[in-house]
């Protein structure tokens, strides 16, 4: 596929999408796709990852971020994002799609296996994790993290066009990274009941909230994290062999997910942050009125 330059966003209308797709390690681009465009952003909050690339899948158009950027040189604990959501946001997503690689803390889920989330335990440190704040006060709910309508259609769909186990529901610790887990910490994480780790899923899945999309997380096992007395501890190399055939897998389901995510309105979060600005309107002041406009601009006529 040729290679497009990005477009940039200044003096231009963008173009508004409804679907998203964030990959993470291993997934850097939509290949069998056509791409038709590229948008490079700059946000509130600095810039996202990389341009947003614009994939036609069967008529529908999708926004596809690189959350490491191109090359892989993002750490978790780097990612912008805040920028990332907020650029997203900026194009008209409301249904975000997470694609990531994982440790397995469970016996029943091997390497290999998928998992779609619908829980997760936050253990990072530091890490920008709302658009509120600086004159603004809010409180999402979160009990809820992913969108369990969207997940619902995630799962069936991958559970109808793979051959590989995919498991519904479990808990996604998050941890800080880059480096792995202990093994003390991760015999920790399972004792609290955590089923999977990963590095990336906040504070995705709370900006997504805070943002009316709605947003979940295709899991893709790499390891069995160190738990697991009887294996080697993991390895990068280990984890790349087994994440080029998990994202081989996820490629030949996204046409039938993508169209299945574009027959969906969603309706479970488009209004989450209406009840939860505690800020009296009046005091929010115009500058900062026009920097949140693309999240919240309708509770600010």
């Amino acid at each position: 596929m040729a290679k497009k330059s990005p477009k940039k966003s200044k003096g231009k209308a963008l173009p508004q999408v409804s679907i998203g797709i964030i990959g993470g390690s291993g997934l850097y681009e939509l290949p069998g796709f056509k791409e038709i465009g590229q948008i490079s952003l700059n946000t509130p909050f600095g810039k996202p990852s990389g341009p947003y690339h614009l994939f036609e899948s069967e008529g529908v158009t999708v926004a596809f971020l690189a959350r490491h950027g191109a090359g892989h040189v993002i750490t978790p604990s780097e990612l912008p994002a805040r920028a990332n959501i907020f650029g997203f946001k900026m194009l008209g997503v409301d249904k975000l799609l997470s694609i990531s690689a994982v440790g397995s803390l469970k016996e029943a889920i091997a390497p290999e296996h998928f998992v779609v989330p619908d829980q997760v335990i936050d253990r990072t440190r530091g890490r920008a994790s709302s658009f509120f704040g600086g004159g603004i006060v809010g409180h999402i709910s979160f009990a809820e993290p992913f969108c369990t309508e969207l997940s619902r259609i995630v799962h069936e769909t991958l559970a109808a066009g793979l051959d590989v186990p995919v498991h519904r529901g479990g808990t996604y610790l998050c941890m800080e990274g880059p480096a792995f887990s202990t093994r003390a910490e991760s015999l920790l994480y399972r004792s609290w009941g955590a089923d999977i780790i990963g590095m990336t899923a906040l504070p995705e899945a709370k900006l997504a909230r805070e943002a009316e999309m709605s947003y979940t997380v295709i899991a893709m096992s790499t390891d069995y994290d160190c738990w697991k007395v009887e294996e080697e501890p993991v390895t990068v190399e280990q984890v790349i062999g087994h994440m080029t055939r998990n994202t081989g897998n996820v490629k030949k389901v996204l046409p039938r997910l993508i169209a299945r995510m574009a027959a969906y309105a969603p309706v479970q979060h488009r209004d989450a942050a209406k009840f939860a600005i505690m800020t009296a309107r009046e005091r929010v002041s115009p500058a900062l009125r026009k920097k949140l406009a693309p999240l919240w601009g309708k509770y600010f006529p």
